[in-house]
C-alpha cells in the first residue's frame, strides 16, 4: 500500500493487486469529493426525509412550479459520443471478472458495470471491482478458474462499451474515512473509476461513463454534475467528457425528469425507466396511505397505467431535450426446460417489443442470452438508424394524476404472493451476505430492488391492515408464520447455502414488521459485513 495523505484512512484488509488503485495520488483525489461535496450529500438525505414527509401529509407529489420556467424553455442536451450513439442492447451485471469479460463478449453495444444493487459492498469486492474495470479499459483482463478454465476478450465481437453504476448517495464506504468520517460511497466508486481511467478511455476513443441510480430530485443530480466538473478540472479532462444516464427509479424523480436532465445538461446521456426499484419507492414513499396500495408484486405489469404512464414520459421528456430514453430489465435466465424457456421468452419479446414501439433507444438484459432478442425487436424498429431520438412522441401529455393512479393497478394481494415475497428477500438477502449481490433465484437474476419491492410490500401490507383475496388479515403473527416455513424449507433444500440464513431471516423480519420503516434494507445489512 501506498502512503496515505493527511486525514485519510484506509481501514480495509489488503486485497489483491489493491496497492494499484489505492494510490496516495487517488486516495487524495477521494479526500478532495469528500471535503468538497461531503456536507451537501447530508443536506440532500435529509431533505429526503423532509420531503417525503410533506408528500405523505399531502397525499401526492406533483410537478415542481418552482421550476415550470425550465419545463417551459427551449434546451436540449450535449449530443452523445458516437461510442455510445446506439444503445439499442444493454447487458447489466457486477464488476467481478467473469462477468466483465463475458459482459464485453456478449455482442450487447454497452454493459452497465454494477457497483450498486448487483454488487455487495464488501472491501474486497469494492476494490476488486475495481481492478477489474482498470484491467478492461486497457483491454488486458483475462480469467482462468480453479477447474482450469479460461475467460478471455474474443477478438470477433465489438467490446460492449461499459458504463459504471456506483453507489447510490444514502450509502458510505465504511472502509476509508477522511477526517474521522467514512466516505460517501458514490464518491469511492465514481472517483476510483474516473481517476485512474478517464484519460485512458479518451485515449481509446471512448469517456468515462456512468449510471446514476435512486435520485429522488434535480438537486440531487446538481451535486452530481458539480462532482464531474470538480473531477474534470481536477485531472485536466475537457468539461463534458463525463456522460451519465440517469435512472428514474424513484417516485418523486419522475416528476422531475425535465430538470434532472437540465442540471446534468452538458454531462447527460439520458434516462432509464427502472422497474423494481420504482415499485419500492412508490410504496415508501406512500407507505402510510390506503391509496398507494400494490397487489402482488409479480402482477404488476409495465402495462399498469400508472407504470405505462411513467415510461411515456420519460420517453416524450428524453426525446423533447435530445436524451437517450433506455427501457427495463429483461430478468429471465435461459434453462434447460424447453416449456418454461419458449414461455419466458416470449414474455422477454413482447416486452422489448413494446419498449422499441414506444419510442425506447434500447433496453436491458440479464443474460447474454437474451443479447439476441432484444437485438431483433429494436432492429425492427431502428433499422440502420443508431436511436430514434428524433421521434419526439409529441403525442403523449402525462399529467401527475396519471403518474399517482396506483389504485387503478389489476391483480389481487394473496397469501401465495405473500409466500414469494418472503422467499424470494430471504434468498437474496442470504446471497447479499455472502458476497453475491447478483443472485440467479427462480430463473431470473435478481438484484437489491427485488429484496427491496418484497419486504416494503409485505410492510405496507401489514401497516394498513390488508386482507388478502383468501380472506386472511395480513398480520405480525402471519409474517412470522410465513417467515418460520421459508426458513425451514430453506434448510430442508438441497445444496441450500444456510451459513447466513439465520442472519436473513432476522433482518428480513426487522425491515418487514419493525414499526419504523427501514430506508433502504443494505443500511442494516451493510452494517453486518466486513
Amino acid at each position: 500500500m501506498s502512503e496515505t495523505p493527511a486525514g485519510v484512512q484506509v481501514l480495509g484488509g489488503a486485497v489483491e493487486r489493491g496497492g494499484e488503485i489505492l494510490t496516495t495520488e487517488a486516495l487524495e483525489f477521494l479526500a478532495g469529493l469528500q471535503r468538497a461535496f461531503g456536507a451537501r450529500r447530508d443536506e440532500l438525505l435529509a431533505r429526503r426525509k423532509q420531503r417525503r414527509a410533506e408528500a405523505a401529509r399531502k397525499g401526492r407529489l406533483d410537478f415542481l412550479d418552482e421550476t415550470r420556467h425550465v419545463r417551459e424553455s427551449d434546451w436540449q442536451v450535449a449530443a452523445p459520443p458516437a461510442d455510445i450513439a446506439d444503445r439499442r442492447v444493454e447487458i447489466t451485471g457486477p464488476t467481478d471478472r467473469k462477468m466483465a469479460i463475458n459482459a464485453l463478449n456478449s455482442g450487447a453495444r454497452i454493459w452497465l458495470a454494477d457497483l450498486e444493487d448487483a454488487n455487495t459492498p464488501h472491501w474486497s469486492n469494492v476494490v476488486s471491482g475495481q481492478v477489474n474495470l482498470y484491467d478492461l479499459v486497457r483491454k488486458q483482463i483475462e480469467l482462468t478458474t480453479p477447474e482450469g478454465k479460461q475467460y478471455k476478450l474474443r477478438d470477433d465481437v465489438k467490446h460492449a462499451v461499459p458504463l459504471v453504476r456506483p453507489r447510490g448517495w444514502h450509502l458510505d464506504e465504511k472502509q476509508i474515512l477522511v477526517d474521522g468520517k467514512p466516505v460517501v460511497g458514490a464518491f469511492v466508486d465514481f472517483g476510483l473509476h474516473f481517476f485512474h481511467n478517464a484519460a485512458e478511455l479518451i485515449s481509446r476513443g471512448s469517456g468515462p461513463y456512468f449510471y446514476l441510480p435512486k435520485m429522488e430530485s434535480h438537486l440531487e443530480a446538481r451535486l452530481w454534475n458539480d462532482v464531474f466538473t470538480h473531477a474534470q478540472q481536477a485531472l485536466g479532462i475537457p468539461h463534458g467528457t463525463v456522460r451519465a444516464t440517469v435512472l428514474i427509479e424513484t417516485f418523486p424523480a419522475a416528476f422531475e425528469m425535465e430538470e434532472i436532465l437540465y442540471e446534468l445538461r452538458d454531462h447527460s446521456a439520458g434516462l432509464n425507466a427502472g422497474r423494481w426499484d420504482y415499485l419500492f419507492s412508490v410504496i415508501k414513499t406512500f407507505r402510510d396511505s390506503d391509496k398507494y396500495i400494490l397487489p402482488d408484486r409479480n402482477s404488476v405489469t409495465m402495462t399498469a397505467p400508472f407504470m405505462r404512464a411513467y415510461t411515456e414520459l420519460l420517453v416524450r421528456t428524453c426525446h423533447k431535450r435530445g436524451a437517450f430514453a433506455v427501457g427495463g430489465m429483461a430478468a429471465f435466465i435461459p434453462t434447460k426446460d424447453p416449456a418454461t424457456n419458449e414461455k419466458a421468452m416470449a414474455k422477454v419479446r413482447d416486452d422489448k417489443r413494446r419498449e422499441a414501439n414506444d419510442g425506447f433507444d434500447g433496453s436491458w438484459v440479464a443474460h447474454p442470452g437474451l443479447v439476441p432478442i432484444c437485438f431483433e425487436e429494436f432492429d425492427a424498429v431502428l433499422g440502420d438508424k443508431p436511436n430514434q431520438i428524433d421521434r419526439t412522441r409529441d403525442d403523449v401529455s402525462v399529467t401527475a394524476d396519471q403518474l399517482l393512479s396506483v389504485a387503478e393497478t389489476p391483480g389481487e394481494k394473496t397469501i401465495e404472493g405473500l409466500r414469494a415475497a418472503v422467499d424470494v428477500g430471504v434468498r437474496y438477502i442470504v446471497s447479499w451476505l455472502g458476497g453475491n449481490g447478483a443472485a440467479a433465484i427462480h430463473n431470473l437474476m435478481e438484484d437489491a430492488a427485488t429484496a427491496e419491492i418484497s419486504r416494503s410490500q409485505i410492510w405496507q401490507w401489514l401497516h394498513n391492515n390488508v386482507v388478502l383475496a383468501g380472506g386472511e388479515q395480513v398480520t405480525a403473527d402471519l409474517v412470522r408464520e410465513v417467515l418460520a416455513d421459508t426458513e425451514k424449507q430453506l434448510r430442508a433444500e438441497d445444496g441450500f447455502p444456510v451459513d447466513n440464513l439465520d442472519r436473513a431471516i432476522e433482518l428480513f423480519e426487522r425491515v418487514a414488521v419493525a414499526d419504523e420503516f427501514v430506508d433502504f434494507l443494505t443500511l442494516p445489512a451493510y452494517e453486518q459485513i466486513d
